[in-house]
């Protein structure tokens, strides 16, 4: 259905060319949109005409002519003015509204699919079908965009996601091979068509403007993350899915980035994987009833600048602004806490692991909650 506003401010823009005014109704003669001036025609008028095979009608100073929609009736425009001018006013009224029709049923169509494709709810002869039918290409190289709205909860959550939509929509359109939509509340999915399958380049360009454009101008606190480019519509699921793993990943190990992509994950990728009850024994074996999440933030951020700088002590410290000494004392007093040397390769390597498979088990465990 299309939206009044659209249908009204296409007709007032029509209206300030021609100066012949406008009502649209529905077949039950409620009018539906009315140009600034027009009068609402009577509602009997409206119904009797509605229900008559023809397609036109003059009554008084009016004509009436039926706006169809996959070629059954279903709006009655009201052009005032009794003139050949004023019938032909009308007619391009009627078909500028068909058309409207069309595009909007076109769009929700297309969305209708590609909730479905990326949901694997689609038959693959199906798959093939309905995208003949909606003009969609199906050997294109394409990547999934998932951008999540942070704190999106409710009728605001509904509200932020169509806003999100709305500006996104005027970057990337169907005339470039590109698409909108959405399969919850608190997202927005980009379908990103580039030239070649190795061409990740105006992927992540994409997911910067976009994180870039919804945080300056709709003052929304977005993530985004992307899956691998597919060569084949039926297997832009595949994308979806691992996009939305990027998403997981992102938020867990690496927070400070704002656009994770699927292929840079690195060892986030594998921990995500694992088996939780698998985890939980590693944290036990390495470190016993210790909890990592308790360290100091201080400590933290010492151990993550030292594994920055590649284990580099007199870099570390430069970087914290402490003397050399300090940091070592810092290390030693780990290393009595936890049976790790981190200036040693291998303690480093299991700490920083450690660290990582600490904060995924945060994540579940909050996630239960």
């Amino acid at each position: 259905m299309i939206p009044s506003q659209v249908m009204k401010s296409s007709l007032e823009e029509l209206k300030n060319i021609t100066k012949v005014d406008f009502c649209v109704t529905d077949l039950s003669g409620t009018a539906v949109v009315l140009t600034n001036g027009a009068a609402e025609p009577d509602r009997s008028l409206i119904t009797g005409f509605a229900s008559t095979p023809v397609d036109s009608q003059i009554i008084g100073n009016c004509y009436l002519m039926k706006i169809e929609e996959d070629n059954e009736p279903a709006y009655v425009l009201a052009a005032t003015g009794e003139s050949d001018y004023t019938l032909m006013v009308a007619k391009i009224a009627v078909s500028e509204i068909q058309n409207l029709l069309v595009a909007y049923k076109e769009k929700y169509d297309r969305n209708n699919f590609f909730q479905n494709l990326l949901l694997d709810n689609l038959l693959l002869v199906d798959i093939y079908n309905r995208a003949k039918k909606l003009h969609i290409e199906d050997k294109v190289p394409r990547a999934i965009i998932m951008i999540e709205i942070e704190n999106a909860a409710g009728e605001a959550a509904v509200e932020k996601d169509n806003t999100a939509q709305e500006l996104l929509s005027g970057l990337y359109t169907p005339q470039n091979g590109d698409y909108i939509t959405a399969v919850d509340e608190s997202s927005v999915i980009l379908i990103k068509s580039v030239a070649s399958e190795d061409d990740y380049g105006p992927v992540e360009d994409a997911a910067n403007v976009a994180v870039s454009m919804l945080n300056t101008e709709a003052m929304l606190k977005v993530h985004a993350a992307y899956g691998t480019i597919v060569t084949e519509l039926k297997d832009l699921s595949k994308s979806y899915k691992e996009a939305k793993m990027a998403l997981d990943v992102g938020k867990i190990f690496y927070a400070e980035k704002r656009v994770s992509s699927y292929n840079s994950l690195g060892i986030g990728r594998l921990i995500y994987q694992l088996p939780v009850g698998l985890c939980r024994q590693f944290l036990r074996e390495i470190f016993g009833d210790m909890d990592l999440s308790e360290l100091d933030p201080g400590t933290l951020t010492t151990i993550n600048t030292f594994f920055e700088n590649n284990l580099n002590v007199s870099e570390t410290s430069r970087q914290l602004f402490v003397h050399r000494n300090t940091l070592v004392y810092r290390i030693e007093k780990l290393q009595k806490a936890t049976g790790l040397d981190i200036r040693n390769f291998d303690d480093a390597l299991t700490f920083k692991i450690a660290l990582m498979v600490s904060s995924y088990m945060k994540y579940i465990d909050s996630k239960e909650y």
